[in-house]
């Protein structure tokens, strides 16, 4: 990998979970990151400032053009995944494409993008957080970036028994656990190890490049399963009943941001009423400019939603493995306590 040191990779964001799973692995295997946080203060980012070849920027970025200026300087290579937590999420993203044009050295610059289901279809709502992502898609697509284009499935992480909505596993008084959401409970939905595996998955990108990859959305979903389907994976690991309950509100008990707050509910219609799928078929249609089929075949052919994912990263997670081995962890990371009985059990 020495090759690799002589190549930067830009990434914004740098503590969120996409991003520090890309930098721990660029890191380990070679490649310098300049990497954007907003704040040194944490566990993430104190990780990653103790990580080698990684240099921290720390500070906002909308308008902020010295800054961004500065993390695209003689860099090769960029992982963009921005959040509506820093402000005008479009404009950002806007600013990051121009100035990684502008600096003359991005060979490859690889968008985390979702998409807008209005645009697939006219009975289906836009999801104001996904929306303003496929609207930079778009305009990095106009500049002429040579740019690749990952949409990320639902994290396995995303569940926890704190009472945040839409992933909140419930305790029952019976000693089971309960998933209340408004999804189908027998339509898959698309699901991730995110810090597991987004890292790896990028980097295989990286190393197969442009010439491949260019212009190509790639969904980063590993496993396609429905809501009871999590529940029977959950139960399998933890030793205890766990139950999808379908419901067609979202429960909110805690303060979310205004624009999340949006974003749940768009997804009650989306994603429960309207039951649309949760990435449009038609977003991964094989390119033109895939490489790897044999000339003369069907390239208009839709591939399985999981295939090229797993063709990048064979040691992916799944959602059981993942609460077998990670869940408990994170559970007492946050604070809590309950899983001290299954281990006294256990003992």
């Amino acid at each position: 990998m020495t090759a690799n040191r002589r190549k930067t990779i830009a990434v914004v964001n740098g503590t969120g979970r996409q991003a520090a799973s890309l930098i721990r692995v660029a890191s380990a295997v070679g490649f310098d990151v300049r990497a954007q946080i907003h704040s040194r203060v944490g566990l993430v980012a104190e990780e990653l400032a103790s990580l080698p070849n990684v240099q921290l920027i720390e500070g906002p970025l909308l308008n902020n053009n010295p800054l961004i200026t500065h993390l695209f300087d003689g860099v090769q290579l960029a992982f963009i995944n921005t959040t509506y937590l820093e402000g005008d999420e479009v404009a950002i993203g806007k600013q990051l494409a121009d100035a990684a044009r502008r600096c003359g050295s991005i060979q490859h610059y690889i968008y985390s993008s979702m998409p807008d289901h209005a645009a697939h279809d006219l009975h289906w709502p836009s999801l104001p957080l996904w929306a303003c992502k496929a609207t930079v898609e778009g305009y990095v697509r106009q500049i002429g970036l040579p740019a690749t284009f990952v949409y990320t499935g639902i994290y396995n992480n995303n569940f926890t028994t704190l009472p945040y909505p839409l992933f909140c596993l419930e305790h029952c008084e019976d000693g089971s656990m309960q998933w209340k959401a408004p999804f189908h409970p027998d339509i898959p939905l698309p699901w991730l190890d995110c810090e597991h595996d987004v890292g790896p998955a990028v980097i295989q990108l990286i190393k197969e490049g442009p010439k491949k990859w260019g212009g190509h959305r790639v969904a980063l979903t590993f496993e396609m399963l429905s809501p009871r389907e999590v529940c029977d994976a959950f139960a399998r690991a933890l030793g205890r009943p766990c139950y999808y309950v379908h419901s067609p509100e979202i429960d909110i008990r805690v303060s979310v941001p205004p624009g999340y707050r949006e974003q749940l509910r768009g997804i009650e219609l989306l994603l429960g009423q309207v039951q649309a799928p949760y990435f449009p078929p038609s977003l991964f249609l094989i390119a033109p400019n895939m490489s790897g089929s044999p000339k003369g075949t069907n390239r208009s052919q839709i591939m399985s939603l999981t295939d090229e994912a797993q063709e990048l990263w064979e040691g992916w997670r799944g959602i059981e493995e993942y609460a077998r081995e990670a869940f408990l962890a994170e559970e007492e990371a946050n604070g809590l306590d309950w899983m001290m009985d299954m281990k006294a059990t256990a003992a």
